[in-house]
């Protein structure tokens, strides 16, 4: 197990139980209490957790775990929902992707589609334009010739690599979008779709109002949970993408609510 992956593990482990031991820890992961130690000092100083004696408790329970974590966390489930979402999208399409996992991988599974990848970079018109405020997005899609990156202002989130604030929401004001995919946080089926922050919330709703059709990409941990902040109403999305580690009864109730239901 990586540093990483072991630091995602404690974060889960704390959401859950709300405050852990070194030696609760080191026995769930198979480790030994010197590293837990360094590891929770490490997240400590990151503001990830609050130390205590002995252990460590959450700082609440909607944490925002930075994105370089997240990346082991439901990974085969989040490539099948981007590889779904995909195929949602037609060549030549304006594609607005917000940041997260999630849709980093729904940005690879685009450009690895064969009528994208194949397509030459000196046609009349780019086989697909992006629209994004996330910055490994786009720097991992800046290489591909013919795919046109729009990247908007703002102030970046280290947690999540998304720009946000008045000059991100500028530059999206003066667009429009074929279609918004956006990860989430959260989804259910009164509150719809939220995020642990509003800067990243607020921006997330404008690239759904700016889009012609909404589609959510979540993982089944999001569905049927509630975060700090709303992106948008259920009515307004039209399909939410998951994996089949979602209950019958959470899709069943957000299919009732307004979108197509997806699961891959």
């Amino acid at each position: 197990m990586s540093r990483y992956e072991r630091w995602n593990a404690l974060m889960e482990l704390l959401a859950e139980h709300r405050q852990l031991s070194v030696e609760e820890a080191a026995a769930a992961l198979r480790v030994s209490a010197a590293t837990i130690r360094r590891d929770l000092d490490q997240l400590a100083r990151q503001q990830m957790l609050t130390r205590t004696r002995g252990g460590a408790v959450a700082h609440s329970v909607s944490y925002d775990l930075p994105l370089r974590y997240k990346t082991a966390r439901n990974a085969d489930e989040k490539q099948r929902i981007a590889a779904a979402a995909a195929e949602l999208v037609s060549p030549g399409a304006v594609v607005g992707l917000n940041g997260g996992t999630t849709t980093t991988e729904v940005a690879r599974a685009l450009v690895q589609r064969p009528d994208i990848a194949e397509q030459s970079d000196d046609g009349p018109s780019p086989a697909l334009t992006v629209v994004t405020n996330a910055l490994n997005i786009a720097n991992e899609l800046a290489v591909r010739a013919q795919v046109k990156i729009v990247v908007t202002g703002g102030v970046a989130r280290p947690q999540s690599y998304e720009l946000t604030g008045p000059l991100a929401a500028g530059v999206l004001c003066e667009l429009t979008l074929d279609v918004a995919i956006l990860g989430v946080d959260a989804v259910d089926a009164e509150h719809g779709a939220t995020a642990h922050n509003e800067g990243e919330a607020s921006i997330n709703r404008l690239l759904a109002e700016r889009a012609r059709r909404v589609v959510l990409v979540a993982d089944s941990s999001k569905i049927g949970n509630r975060a700090f902040a709303r992106i948008c109403p259920i009515g307004t999305v039209d399909v939410l993408v998951t994996d089949t580690g979602a209950s019958e009864e959470a899709v069943h109730r957000l299919s009732e609510a307004g979108p197509q239901v997806i699961t891959a």
